[in-house]
């Protein structure tokens, strides 16, 4: 197992990288729903149809103040090692001995005040809004092993009026550990509820990102984003 490495010079570098990334990359990254405080350990379970989840993770502990940390495949997280640095720890997939491990490790980290696990119950890429999800029971075991707060969290990347597209998280209801039909059904919730959405109406900006053509075109008119003139 490939345990987390989080901190240090090279960490601090990295925590900047990835929103220099992520804001060129998207129009801006939108949240909906609560996310909780940092006060306990929580586990959050997201949907997984993007390169990018892991690093809008990543902008999500930042935001909450988590501590964040994610499980990934051992040889995914071998390919892509500074992924260990901002909390990516690994499973080799298919072998009893390596989840163990892994479950031990994540149980460790949900022990510590404010950390927040990242687990994507699908286990690869999948089409984002194709139901019924498919999860592996990872998800059940580690949270009944843990007892840890479960939060199902949805990601959409989407465009609607804009060049870059848009990311939409919906998070959804803390609750308690369960078999793993409770973890489907809270999980297809959130995601049914962001493939529902049509622009970035009852969202709040998390993060804003590069300006496209259009507001740059629409700054050096003078113009707001409404179409206005800018005050």
């Amino acid at each position: 197992m490939i345990p987390a490495n989080k901190g240090g010079l090279f960490g601090a570098v990295l925590d900047g990288y990835i929103r220099w990334k992520v804001r060129g990359a998207f129009n801006a990254l939108h949240v909906r729903g609560e996310l909780p405080g940092a006060e306990t350990p929580l586990l959050v379970y997201a949907n997984h149809g993007n390169f990018w989840d892991a690093f809008v993770a990543h902008q999500l502990c930042k935001a909450a103040g988590w501590d964040g940390y994610a499980l990934m495949d051992e040889q995914n997280l071998k390919r892509y090692g500074f992924l260990s640095r901002i909390g990516a720890f690994s499973i080799r997939k298919g072998e009893a001995g390596s989840s163990l491990e892994s479950l031990r490790y994540c149980k460790g980290l949900l022990r510590r005040p404010g950390a927040a696990v990242f687990i994507f119950p699908e286990g690869e890429h999948r089409p984002f809004g194709r139901l019924p999800l498919r999860l592996e029971r990872g998800i059940e075991v580690v949270a009944r092993a843990s007892g840890a707060r479960c939060l199902p969290v949805a990601f959409r990347y989407c465009f609607f009026e804009r060049e870059r597209p848009e990311v939409l998280v919906e998070v959804g209801t803390p609750h308690g550990p369960g078999p793993l039909g409770v973890f489907r059904e809270n999980l297809e919730a959130v995601v049914q509820r962001a493939a529902g959405a049509v622009n970035e109406e009852g969202f709040r900006p998390l993060l804003a990102g590069a300006r496209g053509v259009r507001e740059r075109w629409d700054a050096v008119r003078g113009l707001s984003p409404g179409g206005g003139r800018a005050p």
